[in-house]
Order: C-alpha cells, then structure tokens, then sequence
C-alpha cells in the first residue's frame, strides 16, 4: 500500500464505525495562549475535553498536521539522525466524546491493525497503566482485561506514569493510556531476546505505533484527581510509523512519504543518497523541515524573530544550513521541493496546493538571506581565529555568539574548528545557553490557579455584543493568574457584550458594576473557548448581580477600523489584482494594519486609488448586511473570503458591504453604515517578507489629527524657506546649495589636512631611518584620518601616532609603513585595539591605517605613549 491509500484505508474503517470524518485543523494555533502549534491529534478538540464547547459528533476521524519543535514535546534534535523521529508529522486519531470508552476503542484498534492492514499480531505488544504508588493510584485493570480477549496476557506489559498516563498540562483532563507496539526485528533477533523487554527502551525496531488514551479524571493544581462526567477516548497513531511498517522498511524516512524528497535532492546535490552517513542525515533533515516550514506557512504562520514564527525560521535554517555543510549547497534549494511535496499531499491537504506559490517565494526569500547571514558568521569565524592565533579551543561564549546571531548550529561550529586543528569549548557553550533559556522561563513564567465556580452552567457564555453595549449577568467562575511582573484575575461570565480578542481585532474593556462596586475590565480574551474577562481585582461579592458595559467610544472606534479593513481588502483586489489575499491583521481604536500577498511595492498612484475607493464607498454610506449562522458552503457560494489560517465551523458568520463588492467571513464587530467611518487614509505600506506587504491605516479622527500635523508642517516650512508659492522648488534649491557647499567644506578639510601633514613632516624625528610623527590635533576623528592619509602620500616612510580632542571626544591614530609593518610583525588594527581601552572606545582599519574613538579624553596620553612603547 502507498502512503495516500494507507491514509484513506484508515479514515473509511472509523466511517463505516459511525465516526464523522472531520478535516485536519491547522498547524498553527490561534486563540490558545499555551500552544504555538497543533502538536497532537487532540489539539483541535481540547474545547471539548474541558467541557466548554459541544462536540460536533459523539465518534470523531481525522488525520491531523502536527509540529512538535518547542515545549516538552521538541522532537527536533531527533530529527534525521534515528529513522522514526519528525518535526512535521500526521497524527491518525479517532474520538468517542461521552460514547465508547476501552472496551470499543481497544477492540477497533486491533480489529483495523490485524484484519484491515493485517499485520501479524505476533509482532504486537501492548501497555496499560501499572499504577502509581505515589498517587495511590492501582493498574488499570479495566484496560488489561479487555485487551485479553485479543491477545496473549504475555503481550500485555504494566507501563509506569511517564510512558502510560497522560495528562493535558498540570492541570485538567488526563487518564490512562495503553500503547500498541511492534517489534519490527527480523526472526532470529526475536528468538534471541523478547520484544517484551525491548518495550519503550528506544530500540529503533521495537516502537509504538498508536496510543489509546482514554480521559476519565480531571487534575486539580493541589494534584488531586476527581472523576469526570463524561468519560472520552483520545487515539493517536504515528502516520509515518504506519507506512514503514505497511511497507516493510526500516526507517520512516524509507516510505513514500519521504523518498520523492530524498531522491529530489539527491539528484539537485549529485550525492547518492545511501552512500555516507553525514550526508544521508542532511537529506533527512531537509524532506523532513521542508515539510514542517510548508505546512507552517500554508497555515498562516511566516516567519518572523519571534514567538512562533521564530521557530519556523529556526527549522528552516537547520534545514539550509545541513544542505550548505553536507551537499554543499550555495544557492537557495529547499523551495524547489515544493512541487514534490504539493503533488503528494494536495488531495488530503488542499491548502499546500492553495498556498504554494506564496509558500515558495517565502522560503526562496529566507534561504537567501540566512546564505548570506552563514557567510557573515563564517567571515566573523575567521577574523576570530586569526585575532586568536595560538589558541586550541575556540571560547564557548564565542561558539554561543555564533549560534544566537548567526544561527550556526554547534556541530557546524566545531567542524570549521577541526579544519583548524582547534576544540570548542562545549561546557562554556551548554552554560551560555542555558543561561539563555533560564532567562527565557523566567520572562514567560506564569501560574494559573484552579477555576473557582461561582454559579454551575453547562451553556457557553452568551455573547450579546454584535447588538448590545451592556447587559445584566452573573458570573459563573473566575481565577488568579500569577505571571512574574504582575498578578492579575480572570472571570467568566454568563452573558457578555465584551468582544474576546480575536481574528486580529482586540478584546473590549470596560466595566462590571453591580450596586456596591464598580470594577474595570483591562480586556478581553478568548482561551478554551471560554470568554475570559481580565481585571486587577476580584468582586467583593462574586455571587452578586453585575452589569457588564463596553467602553462605546472605543468599541465604536474599533468597529470602524475594522470595517476599514474590509472595504480595503476588496480595493486592494480591484487595484491590484484577484491575486490579494489576507495574511494577517490587527484592527484597534486607534489604527488598522493589513498583511497581504503582493509581490511588489505598491506605487504612490496605486496607493491613492485604494484610497479614493475606499472614501468613495465611505462617502455612499454602505448599509452593514450580517448573515448569521450560514453553512459555510453556502457562504462560499456567496463569495465569501476566508481569512488566511483560520479554521472555520460548519456555520460562519458573513459580513456583507455592497450586493458586488465586499463580503467576507468574519466573527469581528462593524459599523452600521460605512459612512460612520468619515474618512480613509493610508499611512504606510511595505514588503515584511517575500511576497506578503503591510499596510497602516487609519480612519476618522485620527485622519484628521493626521491631516493637521502635516498641516502645521507645511506651514512651518514655507516659513522657513519664505516662498509659499512653490514650496518644493524652495526645497530643491536648498538641497542643491547644500551639497555644493558641503563639497567646498570638504575641499577645505583635504586642504588643511594636507597643510597639517605638511607641518608636522617638518617637525618629524627619525626613527630606524623612518619619518616618527607624534602630535595631538584639534579636529574630529574624521579630520584626524584625512591628516594621516596626506602624511602617507607626501612620505611613504612615515610613522604617524596622531591624537585629536574634539567637542570633549577623543580619537587616535596609527600610520606604519608597510615595509616596517612587516619587518616589526606589526599590525596597526590590534596595537590600536589594545590602547583605545584608555579612551574607553574601540575603532578598526587596515594593518597599516588605523583609527579609533573614545569617550574618556583624559586617557588619549596614556594611550598615545602606550603605542610609542609597542613600536
């Protein structure tokens, strides 16, 4: 079986088992403050786990696009160097929400794997809970007893807490696993040794394949357990795992899931895939990234120096630096597997197809710039060791530098040493780095307190905003949240007309009053699918009635922007081309901002059109239209564009300006009316990665305070040049007087520099048959370099030590004849470097030319007489 019918085989069982096949969710999370990424099948349906959300069917089926490259689950180190570890991986899953439990899950589980892909239930052990005496927790008996109706109780193996109980995080759902594992040896090495000892002890032939998770408590942050209401079941089965074992290979990386890459770059590298192991792992690296980095992007998330788009730029430059250490790659490569990876994967994952000439420009564009960051950090590489000469280890501090700035992984670091002959100093390098991520936990350590349920309610929070500003409520629970800045607390509500963050617009503040108090509410957030409100205090009666109130002026200002934003998009369309699409936003009380994929800088004319379309259908006063509730292909029949990234329902909200000209999906709060926006104007637009621009925008009053500054600016210019009639032929005149006068400034400066240099040869010393110059100037530093230029053009053999105070600045300056240069063993850029510690400054030149600044005056003497010493 190939890996398209493998796939497929497993989604029509759980269909003809009554389970709704659902389509994978991104691989980039929004709206989940605790994960970057989908790094687990279960991901999409943790709303449900925690009971605030219902689940669409009781029996679920997908396979969903998973990335494990941060947090505890970080795979990434693994990758490419055993045969079954991944960044970008599928996760084969089905779920019972309150129907089935163990007996159905284990029963459909060796029913698909025995008789549907028939593997041979000889090669197959399985685990259960063992207990945990620490917990006072027993086996899971239940689970054991059931799985002996299928296979010998030799095969069933207690499991400890880490590899068989699983939890959401440190608090909420979690329960008892059993794991399904084969032993993939061939029949003498199973005769030797059982596979029964080789259990979850990272043998790379004896591996689990599918865990069955089944959720039936949750744990409170006392660590208690207390039992659910509903009991679930969580399954999950490593796609890639399955193919090498349906395909009788000894590595994932084996399948045809990975081979059409392999062999690609095997063919664009000219190296054998097979033939030497350094060179096998790098293309097992790079099919591996190539996949995580596509997917990632495809979703929504570019790379970026930052949160998760950080990570993505990280993986990827893992990928291109293994292609430019091992297959010697020295152009950008990894885009061109694109068409490979599409054509594989389009039919169950349509948005690669979608998203494919977007994605290949990104990582064209990312490729060539971390070659040319590779080539700066190999140049800093070398001017390090040639400053250190006679050193054998290379500092660890600088081996760190080279890894945080450059991106150099350490392995490639320690290759460039021993083509020198020369170690890294790998515990200076492990402490710096770990100095680094003890900095990076303390900066995101954060500690929620358990949810303490003020009013019993299975109902999601009524959100009532669209319509309404303010309304009566109750609140249902709240909690503490203790982060390292600050502590603040968080409540839920029963009905609520604030707007939870989300979609790229921002949350609502405002107040919660009931008759004895007032509290302000900072802003809203969406976690879980619960609306959270956040405060810096708690009600003193929560059990109190509350009225809930929005900020109006803000909201309204948001609802404008927001609005803005549409209209823009569809002008963007019409002045650009069909070819726009959102990449992302943000829409506030006071600006919009805009991601959209375009491939050139907008023109000033093109920027004026979207404009004036824009004001246009403004100044028509465009009623809102907001259809509720539409199945989301009937919306799409409408036209309806679907933002890039996000996962919509089975019913979707369209917003509606004009019968022909914006309709979009959105969930966001709108103006009544486009006229209530008054006026559009665009502020700045740019390129913030290859292919995708950013606009800023911003409406109404602030176009006006927009307009007045620039007013006033205008002003005050045409009093400046006093020719209000043609204020930029003023400008253009001065601009031209300037650069004549700033050339006669410098035809001075040549001038007295050469007049100094011919004073100073006057009073020269000789030295070992050499012209010595000692002298401390009054000019800047620049001055000062022109001075030792013109010394060594009026006298090649002149040595020159130069001092200069200017404005309280020190500068110095070293001239050497290259011939005494070299009969000295002498180096201008490192005498200087030493001594300009004196000056408290640092500087840089040629090994003859040399100059540098200061902060401190008073040491210019010392240093001075510091470089006579050295010569």
């Amino acid at each position: 079986m190939n890996a398209y019918d493998i796939r497929n085989s497993f989604l029509e069982f759980f269909r003809s088992k009554e389970h709704l096949i659902v389509p994978s969710a991104p691989i980039v999370v929004k709206n989940d403050p605790t994960l970057m990424f989908t790094n687990a099948g279960m991901n999409q349906f943790k709303d449900v786990f925690l009971g605030n959300q219902p689940a669409k069917a009781k029996r679920v089926s997908d396979t969903q696009k998973c990335l494990r490259v941060s947090g505890k689950h970080n795979d990434l180190e693994e990758v490419g160097h055993d045969t079954y570890h991944h960044t970008m991986f599928e996760m084969l899953g089905n779920w019972s929400f309150g129907d089935y439990f163990k007996k159905e899950a284990i029963a459909f589980a060796w029913e698909y794997l025995t008789e549907v892909v028939k593997i041979d239930k000889d090669k197959l052990y399985v685990t259960v809970f063992g207990g945990d005496e620490g917990a006072h927790q027993g086996p899971d008996m239940e689970a054991y007893g059931f799985w002996k109706a299928h296979i010998d109780e030799s095969r069933i193996i207690y499991g400890n807490k880490k590899d068989n109980f699983w939890e959401m995080g440190e608090t909420g759902p979690c329960g008892p696993c059993s794991e399904i594992h084969i032993d993939l040896r061939d029949p003498q090495r199973r005769t030797q040794i059982s596979g029964r000892e080789l259990v979850n002890k990272d043998d790379p032939e004896v591996i689990e394949i599918w865990n069955l998770v089944f959720i039936q408590y949750n744990r409170l942050s006392n660590g208690s357990l207390v039992e659910l209401p509903e009991k679930h079941v969580d399954t999950g089965m490593g796609f890639e795992r399955l193919c090498r074992v349906l395909q009788g290979k000894t590595s994932n990386y084996d399948t045809d899931v990975f081979q059409p890459l392999i062999q690609a770059l095997a063919k664009m590298s000219g190296i054998a895939y097979g033939k030497d192991e350094k060179s096998d792992v790098a293309m097992r690296v790079i099919a591996d990234h190539c996949r995580a980095v596509s997917f990632a992007i495809s979703d929504g998330q570019l790379p970026s120096n930052n949160g998760a788009g950080y990570v993505i730029r990280r993986v990827l430059r893992r990928a291109i630096r293994y292609g430019f250490t091992f297959l010697h790659f020295e152009a950008p490569f990894v885009y061109k597997l694109l068409p490979i990876l599409v054509e594989q994967m389009q039919h169950n994952f349509p948005e690669i197809k979608t998203q494919q000439e977007l994605v290949e420009k990104v990582i064209c564009e990312e490729e060539s710039a971390f070659l040319r960051t590779l080539a700066q950090g190999i140049k800093r590489f070398e001017t390090y060791t040639e400053q250190n000469q006679g050193i054998r280890v290379i500092d660890g501090g600088f081996a760190f530098e080279l890894f945080d700035t450059y991106g150099f992984p350490i392995d490639l670091t320690q290759l460039m040493a021993q083509e020198k002959g020369l170690e890294v100093d790998m515990k200076g390098f492990h402490e710096k780095l770990e100095e680094q991520k003890n900095r990076s936990r303390e900066a995101a350590g954060k500690a929620n307190g358990d949810w303490v349920v003020v009013m019993a309610s299975e109902q999601p929070t009524d959100f009532i905003g669209y319509s309404q500003s303010e309304t009566p409520c109750r609140v249902l629970r709240y909690r503490e949240v203790k982060t390292k800045k600050q502590t603040h607390y968080e409540i839920v509500l029963d009905r609520t007309p604030f707007y939870a963050e989300m979609g790229g617009q921002v949350g609502d503040s405002g107040i919660l009053r009931s008759e004895n108090e007032t509290i302000s509410i900072l802003n809203t957030i969406k976690e879980n699918n619960l609306i959270i409100h956040i405060t810096d205090r708690l009600p003193q009666t929560p059990e109190a009635d509350f009225t809930a109130q929005i900020d109006r002026e803000r909201r309204l200002r948001i609802a404008n922007n927001h609005s803005a934003t549409h209209l823009m998009h569809a002008a963007l369309r019409q002045v650009l081309g069909a070819h726009v699409e959102q990449k992302g936003s943000l829409v506030d009380d006071e600006r919009l901002r805009f991601d959209f994929s375009h491939f050139a800088k907008m023109s000033a004319e093109e920027i004026q059109k979207v404009e004036r379309i824009v004001n246009q259908k403004i100044r028509e006063n465009i009623a809102n239209v907001t259809f509720e509730d539409v199945p989301i292909d009937e919306a799409k029949t409408m036209g309806a564009m679907a933002l890039f990234g996000e996962k919509y329902g089975d019913k979707v909200r369209v917003v509606r300006f004009g019968e022909d000209f914006s309709t979009e999906l959105c969930g966001g709060t709108h103006t009544s009316a486009t006229g209530n926006i008054g006026v559009f104007k665009i502020v700045s637009e740019g390129a913030i990665a290859a292919g995708i621009h950013r606009i800023e925008a911003i409406t109404g009053e602030a176009v006006e305070e927009y307009l007045d500054h620039h007013i006033d600016q205008m002003n005050r210019i045409k009093e400046i040049v006093k020719s209000p009639a043609d204020i930029v032929k003023s400008i253009e005149t001065l601009a031209e007087q300037n650069q004549s006068l700033k050339k006669e400034v410098e035809h001075l400066l040549q001038e007295k520099a050469q007049t100094m240099a011919e004073k100073l040869l006057e009073k020269a010393s000789d030295h070992e048959g050499y012209r010595l110059v000692v002298a401390t100037l009054n000019c800047n530093g620049d001055q000062l370099k022109n001075t030792a230029l013109a010394l060594k053009a009026l006298n090649g053999n002149c040595i020159a030590i130069l001092g200069a105070v200017f404005e309280g600045k020190p500068a110095l300056g070293l001239l050497l004849p290259e011939a005494f240069a070299d009969a000295k063993g002498l180096d201008a850029t490192k005498i200087i470097r030493e001594v300009a510690k004196e000056i408290q400054g640092g500087g840089g030149g040629q090994k003859t030319l040399c100059t540098a600044g200061g902060r401190n005056a008073d040491g210019l003497p010392k240093a001075m007489q510091m470089i006579q010493e050295r010569l």
